[in-house]
């Protein structure tokens, strides 16, 4: 029997945990699921599992459980992860993650290859499906003889139409902190059409891309993290664009830029008074003193929004303005939105949220001299709030990835993230039985 170890148990599980609860019985495996609340774990995925207390903190309890694992799956928060692979690289145990390669872990490298172990990062939905259909359209268009001009992918979760309920359009399907903190990674690089352009996180939500989805209307996209290493990753050197991005519906990204310039995003200092505040309090303390004008006025001055703009509803509608108290004791500013965010954008037990990912390719044919501009774009849809479209979209890619390697189909040692074809094949055959298929559309922009 092989026993795999799935450290946390959050919003993105529920179908990994299904997954490999589905095929344990025909391989012999064991699951065992670490969280810090095994109890409410065990009520939310019910009994699919073995369930213990982990807390990758308390290092002698994690090293003992890791040691015991013959494959480990880290779904914690990103910044854990590393701790994660160091206990992996300790026992010589396997590692998947669904998240970024951070520089502590690409550090790791060397080490994991030397002793023989297949660290696979960035194996979910976005980084993870992504990076898997573009490279099979990239080596198909290389494989053709034509040359690519410009590669551009935008991924959203956002709220399925048939539960959009508010002037947002969007409610939480993934961990919310990420949402709040998102475009803080560093500086947005990107190039267009032959130029290196660069974004500053002040200016992320005004630059902003329309895209049309056939079926699902129109979405915005907004520049995302630094695309310019995917030249390396994808093999793409003298591409003219390079372009990633994320997904969300018009009017989001305006009024959102409101919380950036506000500073209610900022995570670097705790507020003073915090458990005193109402939600009006909080807000007003972004905004300059005076002694008449009220919290609405001071704000929509100060950002310059106009009495008719589609910004003021979705502001009311969060409650930023309202007395009520904000029940932290302590926190950040982006804590504080994140507290405020999670009530409001709560996905309702008859809700179904959605993942959208959208690619386009432009590549020529030099010998007929005709550009094709292609897209691909992929909808899922999911079916409540615990099997949602965004825990399907990130889990499975990863239990599929975990099986491959448990029945000896992938024998690799190193550090990788999913771009080659031994592993974006059978992942992405798989997931069409799952019903995550793109369709495919063709323009001609000449």
């Amino acid at each position: 029997m092989k026993r795999i170890l799935i450290i946390g148990a959050g919003r993105s599980s529920s179908s990994l945990i299904k997954y490999l609860h589905q095929h344990a019985a025909g391989f012999d495996w064991e699951i065992v699921v670490g969280d810090l609340d095994p109890e409410t774990t065990g009520q939310r995925i019910g009994h699919t599992a073995k369930l213990i207390r982990f807390d990758i903190l308390q290092e002698e309890a994690s090293s003992q459980a890791i040691a015991q694992a013959d494959l480990v799956i880290s779904m914690l928060p990103a910044k854990f992860h590393i701790l994660v692979a160091k206990l992996c690289l300790k026992h010589g145990k396997n590692l998947l993650t669904p998240s970024y390669v951070k520089s502590e872990m690409k550090a790791l490298e060397p080490e994991i290859k030397e002793k023989g172990l297949f660290f696979l990062n960035e194996m979910g939905l976005d980084p993870g499906i992504d990076h898997m259909s573009a490279m099979k359209e990239i080596d198909a268009i290389k494989a053709a003889g034509l040359e690519l001009l410009g590669f551009e992918s935008f991924t959203g979760g956002l709220v399925a139409p048939e539960s959009d309920d508010n002037p947002w359009h969007y409610k939480l399907s993934w961990n919310p902190r990420n949402v709040v903190l998102a475009g803080q990674e560093g500086i947005v690089k990107f190039r267009q059409e032959g130029k290196y352009k660069y974004i500053p996180y002040n200016r992320v939500f005004r630059r902003t891309e329309i895209i049309e989805i056939e079926g699902y209307g129109t979405f915005e996209g907004y520049a995302n993290r630094d695309s310019l290493q995917y030249i390396d990753r994808y093999h793409l050197h003298g591409i003219p664009t390079i372009y990633r991005g994320t997904l969300r519906r018009p009017g989001f990204c305006r009024a959102w830029n409101v919380f950036v310039q506000l500073g209610m995003t900022d995570d670097s200092f705790e507020m003073e008074g915090l458990q005193e505040m109402t939600r009006r309090d909080f807000t007003n303390s972004f905004l300059y003193y005076h002694p008449s004008d009220s919290v609405e006025t001071k704000l929509f001055h100060d950002q310059n929004i106009a009495q008719d703009s589609e910004i003021i509803p979705k502001l009311k509608w969060l409650g930023i303005f309202d007395n009520e108290p904000i029940g932290l004791e302590r926190g950040t500013p982006a804590q504080v939105l994140e507290h405020l965010l999670k009530e409001k954008w709560l996905l309702l037990p008859t809700d179904k949220d959605m993942t959208v990912m959208w690619h386009k390719f432009t590549y020529r044919d030099n010998s007929t001299k005709r550009v094709i501009e292609k897209h691909l774009s992929l909808v899922v849809t999911g079916e409540d709030p615990i099997n949602t479209a965004m825990a399907k979209t990130v889990g499975l890619p990863l239990g599929i990835a975990a099986k491959l390697i448990l029945t000896g189909k992938i024998e690799r040692s190193g550090l990788f993230i999913p771009t080659l074809p031994e592993i974006y094949e059978p992942v992405l055959t798989e997931l069409e039985e799952h019903g995550i298929q793109f369709k495919e559309s063709f323009k001609n922009p000449e």
